[in-house]
């Protein structure tokens, strides 16, 4: 009888526990079995692969690493092997000027010709906080440098990248107008900190942040020939399914370069969630959307973006140089972050990190789809002749840019530069780029009874384009766009020549590569750096330079010779 009071006692005094549990929407708990079917495919020692740490209120509740850090000695990759993080790197060089912030020494709102002279001055106020936030109009520095002739696995120093700004002539836009991507503002942010604290900037942020936090293997890489202990090598496995080295020779700091390992990135996420380093007030500020010049908002902060997925708050930024690939995923409310680096050139780090963030916060989720850009939709089969209304040539007037679309082994293909990727369907009139990223959409409507199609990379605004028809110039016409041009600003020359009727492109250091006619002196390159060219005329109707625009350089000059 006492035991029987005593068990109705202890169901009465859990109960209204137990109750309260249920009603509470809590973190599940996969097993390591369900994690690891994630990273299958890189579970072995014959392929780079990945390392994955998740976090949840401060404490790492899992980690590992997958495939091979170094396949010529079979070294395998552990949360303890060191990557090379791209862009990554950006939320650390806005939170160091921050840091400066927060201490007097300078203000969001200083020009940057006051910490740097030699940026031009392009009459327009370019402020640090347009730099963090990628609205300056400066144009981006590794897009420069292809246009220049350099190749990305060239050794660029900071020198190199100052030199070039310093001889700019125009901006993509005025500064605070809209976002446009560009790695030239966090650059010129790392050089503002180390002239504003005296200090090299690998020198301010490894006694300003790492040491604090314990971020013991971590550093910024500011020297292309310094040995790292536990590197992960870079590498770009080929669609055949060979696997080849992507050499990475950067001496260059504060748009990329950080070298650092998943455990140390777990310390970094815990203090943007309860701060040991630097105040509240300041991660609040770099959490902010920013404001362009019309009072309009977007998904932006100080080095990082903000946005939804599946209703819950998420802060993100992903990165990408070489064969590396990296995403830091953040749920402030949640106090839960994933962390995933790896050094194959065809691993899609976002995709992997929204998989393993399904694992342990569906609960928690709105009924809603997950965003496109991280959901790998259903495909299905329409018939050839549904698809081939879509063939055509179409045209972007905001971007100025052409693409088409074409029907290649019975499936639609989409065509930029003459690199057609495949098309999956996903709907009567929407389909998706099969070429792994998993986030580039294209769908087609009616407006005003022509077609229109709809280009949606990720949460991007779409990028519409309309069916054009392609001029076709008689063989003497072309002739008169040949000749040399020279630009000032990247201090280089292409060549342009007609050989068997076709208009090519030609650099000393770069593959030739053809022109196509688009419409009146507008022409298509088959080179991602040429996404478009459009030739300029005098007066009297002589071609007098052409200027080249790309995702995020716009109307750089090219003066006939």
């Amino acid at each position: 009888m006492k035991l029987r009071l005593k068990i109705s006692l202890f169901v009465l005094l859990i109960l209204p526990f137990s109750l309260q549990c249920q009603s509470k929407k809590s973190l599940l708990s996969p097993t390591f079995s369900e994690i690891d079917a994630i990273f299958s495919n890189y579970d072995n020692s014959e392929t780079p692969g990945a390392a994955i740490a998740v976090v949840h209120k401060g404490q790492i509740i899992y980690k590992k690493g997958y495939g091979s850090a170094n396949l010529e000695y079979d070294i395998s990759i552990t949360p303890t092997t060191v990557f090379h993080v791209a862009s990554v790197s950006k939320q650390f060089t806005a939170f160091a000027i921050m840091l400066l912030v927060e201490d007097g020494k300078l203000s969001l709102d200083d020009d940057i010709r006051k910490h740097i002279p030699e940026v031009p001055d392009f009459g327009k106020k370019i402020t640090l906080r347009h730099l963090a936030s990628h609205t300056s109009g400066l144009r981006d520095q590794w897009e420069l440098l292809i246009l220049g002739g350099w190749r990305l696995d060239d050794v660029i120093t900071m020198d190199h990248i100052l030199d070039m700004v310093s001889r700019q002539n125009e901006l993509n836009f005025t500064p605070g107008e809209k976002y446009m991507y560009s790695n030239t503002g966090f650059t010129l942010l790392a050089e503002v900190v180390a002239r504003v604290s005296g200090q090299s900037f690998s020198r301010f942020t490894q006694m300003n942040i790492f040491e604090p936090l314990g971020m013991k293997n971590t550093q910024f890489y500011d020297d292309h020939e310094r040995i790292v202990k536990n590197r992960a090598y870079s590498y770009r496995p080929q669609r055949n399914g060979g696997i080849l080295k992507a050499p990475l020779n950067y001496a260059n700091v504060g748009a990329t370069s950080l070298f650092t390992t998943v455990e140390d990135l777990s310390l970094w996420t815990d203090n943007l969630h309860n701060p040991k380093v630097g105040s509240k007030k300041l991660i609040e500020q770099m959490n902010t959307r920013t404001t362009l010049n019309n009072g309009e908002t977007f998904r932006g902060g100080l080095g990082q973006f903000m946005n939804e997925y599946n209703g819950l708050s998420q802060i993100q930024h992903g990165g990408s140089d070489a064969g590396y690939r990296a995403f830091v995923s953040r749920f402030p409310n949640q106090d839960f972050s994933v962390v995933v680096l790896s050094n194959n050139g065809r691993f899609n780090p976002r995709r992997i990190a929204a998989q393993v963030t399904d694992l342990y916060l569906k609960p928690l989720y709105e009924e809603t789809d997950p965003p496109t850009s991280q959901k790998a939709p259903e495909l299905i089969s329409l018939s050839e002749n549904s698809l081939r209304e879509f063939i055509g040539d179409y045209w972007n007037h905001k971007d100025a840019f052409a693409t088409e679309i074409l029907m290649k082994d019975g499936s639609l293909a989409l065509s930029r530069n003459g690199r057609p990727d495949k098309l999956g369907t996903v709907g009567q009139n929407k389909f998706m780029v099969m070429n792994g990223r998993n986030n580039v959409f294209v769908s087609f409507s009616k407006s005003g009874g022509k077609l229109q199609m709809a280009i949606q990379i990720g949460e991007n605004d779409p990028m519409l384009l309309e069916p054009y028809t392609p001029v076709s110039y008689p063989l003497n016409n072309i002739n008169d766009y040949t000749g040399s041009y020279y630009s000032p600003e990247l201090e280089t020359t292409y060549r342009l020549t007609l050989e068997n009727g076709k208009l090519l492109t030609k650099h000393q250091r770069l593959s030739d590569f053809q022109l196509t006619p688009i419409m009146k002196d507008k022409f298509d390159g088959n080179d991602f750096s040429f996404n478009h060219i459009s030739f300029e005329r005098n007066t009297k109707g002589q071609i007098t330079g052409f200027r080249i625009s790309n995702g995020r350089v716009q109307n750089l000059l090219f003066v006939k010779q």
